[in-house]
């Protein structure tokens, strides 16, 4: 499919992402408080490698130069995300003012450079101090999450229009709180639970709370979705099973914020939810939000487990079917973009969906000053096509934005999986611009189709 940025019409929105914890480094100085990954990471064997997010980036020593970046490669508008701990050392209480003249460096370069910032308050780094409370699953929540908030848009919103309140909640409850495989490494249906209800809640009090500070500000929040299928598509177990799968992994926090309710009728276990909700909770986790934002990566192929507690589902990973997939064992299927959004589209609530996060690790190989990184710069391509087709198809769709723009730290990966547009060697801090990143580039300044066999001839070159 040939096409270029122009065919998506003059609004949309192109961008790529960051997270604080992933890219900035500076773990300790300038008043900072630790947050649930620094102490998390301190644990052996919890990280591969035992690698930590103390140095990364160095985005906050390096953050103009990386912006300079962004704007050398075309790129209008740049998410990246609050550190809940460097504003708030200790979640609430006082000020860590060294932390707020960071942001307000990091914002004012960006206008001046003709960057539009968007801010995720929320991307998985609650402070430590707040854990120490019993984090996600302690109703206070609510309060600490809204203090949080209304320092952000006090200190940060008369600059920042868009604001996105959580960043994939199913992930950091289920993860941190289930599965333990996050932090804070919690286990265990009930943490999970509480968890879920109360990050459910904050998303919508979030929402509410930046509409009513700033009414010139547009808001929203992000879901993951992976497009699920059952393993055997004639199997009637495998059936219920990806039912399951995708009620508990896709619809858990948008249909109660879009005034449905927990999907329940699909997943039994979920009732049990109903023992961390107070009167009314059902109307307070609804609200109406400007956008949406989709994060989509794969699709996964649900299988029928009975051993596998609750659900009785499980993955059938891309390894094992054979078929191509990432460094993160996640099938590499362009389709799955376009049936996410398809699906958001046909919930009535939705105004419009961004695409707030999209793209793949590989093992990119820097060698003479260059990484030719192909295969992403394929997958790009690939999935921006099937964006534009659910686009011409009529759905809400009007942006689109990379995760990630560096190399940076994977959470339980570590430094091996390698998702940026831009090399970082972590030991030098280096920064080296990939076939991928100079193809965006070139995208962006509508000098070259999204095609392949074009890009490889001449648009590799030229730059």
């Amino acid at each position: 499919m040939l096409f270029t940025k122009n065919d998506f019409g003059e609004g949309f929105k192109w961008g790529v992402s960051t997270a604080a914890h992933q890219v900035e480094g500076a773990h300790n100085i300038d008043g900072k408080g630790l947050s649930i990954w620094d102490t998390f990471a301190e644990k052996k064997n919890k990280i591969f490698n035992n690698d930590n997010a103390n140095t990364a980036c160095d985005f906050y020593t390096h953050y103009a130069d990386d912006i300079a970046l962004i704007y050398k490669l075309n790129i209008p508008n740049y998410r990246f995300s609050i550190s809940w701990s460097r504003i708030l050392p200790h979640g609430v209480g006082a000020i860590n003012h060294k932390g707020i003249d960071f942001y307000n460096r990091v914002i004012d370069f960006c206008l001046e450079l003709g960057i539009e910032p968007w801010i995720t308050l929320y991307h998985w780094d609650l402070p430590h101090d707040l854990q120490q409370k019993g984090g996600w699953t302690n109703r206070e929540v609510i309060h600490w999450f809204s203090y949080f908030v209304d320092c952000c848009l006090k200190n940060f919103g008369d600059r920042v229009k868009h604001w996105m309140v959580l960043n994939e909640p199913m992930v950091f409850t289920g993860a941190g709180y289930f599965l333990g495989v996050h932090a804070p490494g919690k286990k265990g249906l009930s943490s999970f639970l509480a968890a879920a209800h109360h990050a459910a809640l904050c998303q919508a009090e979030g929402g509410r709370m930046i509409r009513s500070l700033r009414h010139d500000c547009k808001v929203g929040t992000t879901f993951s979705y992976s497009h699920i299928e059952p393993y055997r598509a004639d199997n009637e177990k495998d059936i219920r099973a990806a039912v399951k799968a995708d009620a508990l992994l896709n619809r858990l926090f948008i249909e109660p914020l879009l005034g449905l309710g927990y999907p329940t009728k699909d997943v039994k276990i979920i009732e049990r939810i109903e023992r961390f909700m107070y009167p009314h909770d059902e109307q307070k986790l609804a609200f109406d939000m400007d956008f949406i934002g989709l994060q989509n990566y794969t699709r996964e192929l649900i299988a029928h487990a009975p051993l596998i507690p609750f659900v009785h589902a499980k993955i059938i990973k891309a390894s094992k079917r054979n078929v191509p997939h990432t460094l993160m064992d996640w099938e590499i299927h362009p389709p799955s973009i376009y049936h996410a959004l398809k699906r958001y589209n046909n919930y009535k609530g939705i105004k419009e969906i961004i695409v707030t996060e999209n793209g793949a690790a590989f093992p990119d190989v820097h060698e003479e000053g260059k990484v030719n990184d192909f295969e992403r710069v394929k997958y790009l391509q690939d999935h921006i096509a099937q964006v534009l087709k659910a686009k011409q198809e009529g759905v809400k769709v009007n942006g689109y934005f990379v995760w990630t723009l560096m190399d940076n730290f994977e959470w339980a990966e570590g430094y091996f999986p390698r998702f940026g547009l831009v090399y970082v060697d972590f030991t030098t801090q280096q920064r080296v611009v990939k076939n991928s990143g100079r193809w965006y580039s070139q995208f962006l300044k509508n000098t070259v189709t999204a095609s392949m066999e074009v890009w490889e001839k001449n648009g590799s070159k030229m730059i």
